[in-house]
């Protein structure tokens, strides 16, 4: 089988044949039809993401979609020939997806929802999880819940805010005005960060009282924002960027509360694989019931053109981009 290997830090993708390997109790063989990249891929890539534990010459992607072409001893819940995606690699010193086949943990995956293409598919794994590990299972998101979303035409963004509107939420979205229209057809209000302060908005559509969730996807100066904007006692600030040095006192002012994701934890550790299963087979289902829609790129990139694919995330792509390897 080819993988597709970086040596060095932003070299290029180098084909590279190795022996097809055999799964082991508990995993499956999927033959990779389209890979996912994100923007972690690219921090890989270039060196700069120690926290992925991904060391050079590696074969990067983590997300994917396929189809199952052998399965190990012990495995119940696939088989051969089924249609799956999932965040299987690419961290952790693990093959990425960026090849023709992957060996996986079977706890990892989930039948790839019917309503998608496998690019649409290998669009979902990674920033469906984050979304889905923030919003439901630490801020445990409720029908009318007012939740308001940062960057939510972003990657992570967009399904944060799909999502919340399929639970029920009011969603509000900090956008830059030209993308507005991205969430307003999610149904959210679009919220203008260039031109309105984070009073301005906690006062005009919270009645300064503050949102009963915020999720940050941005980190930084838009994390302390998060703080501010919080509702008081009950306010749950969720980032997946929250790396920095933070002063916690606004937060602690209001009685609010902060979670913090690291989606990559299960691949990294070991521990957690049966739950982002779990996770996709909601997502699936969402997916399928027309709640939720990979937000793509407008371009589709073939396996020559990996390198492509990569410049396109460096330079900030709207939408989710692909790389078709079949």
């Amino acid at each position: 089988m080819f993988t597709y290997r970086v040596l060095q830090p932003d070299g290029a993708f180098t084909p590279t044949q190795i022996v097809l390997p055999e799964p082991l109790a508990g995993q499956v063989r999927v033959r990779i039809h389209a890979s996912g990249v994100n923007p972690l891929d690219v921090k890989i890539r270039s060196g700069m993401a120690p926290h992925a534990k991904q060391p050079l010459p590696a074969t990067l992607g983590l997300d994917m979609a396929g189809v199952v072409d052998a399965v190990g001893p012990g495995v119940a819940s696939f088989h051969v020939g089924e249609e799956v995606f999932g965040m299987v690699g690419g961290v952790g010193g693990t093959q990425g997806t960026l090849a023709e086949y992957i060996v996986t943990s079977a706890e990892l995956l989930a039948r790839k929802p019917e309503s998608l293409t496998m690019r649409e598919a290998a669009a979902l794994p990674l920033v469906a999880i984050t979304a889905w590990e923030g919003l439901v299972d630490r801020a445990q998101v409720r029908p009318g819940d007012q939740v308001l979303v940062h960057a939510g035409a972003g990657g992570v963004g967009n399904l944060v805010v799909q999502l919340a509107a399929a639970y029920g939420a009011k969603v509000f979205a900090t956008v830059s005005d030209a993308k507005k229209h991205w969430v307003e057809q999610w149904g959210a209000t679009a919220i203008d960060y260039q031109t309105t302060s984070v009073e301005q908005y906690v006062s005009t559509y919270s009645g300064g009282r503050g949102f009963d969730i915020v999720y940050d996807t941005v980190g930084g100066s838009t994390l302390d924002a998060s703080f501010v904007a919080a509702k008081i006692y009950t306010g749950h600030v969720v980032s997946c960027l929250g790396w920095g040095t933070h002063a916690l006192s606004p937060l602690s002012f209001r009685g609010a509360t902060y979670s913090g994701v690291f989606t990559l934890l299960p691949l990294l550790t070991g521990k957690g694989h049966t739950h982002h299963g779990e996770i996709l087979r909601e997502v699936a289902a969402l997916v399928d019931a027309q709640k939720i829609r990979p937000m793509m790129h407008d371009k589709s990139f073939s396996v020559a053109e990996i390198d492509a694919a990569h410049t396109a995330v460096k330079n900030g792509s709207l939408g989710k981009v692909v790389v078709d390897l079949v």
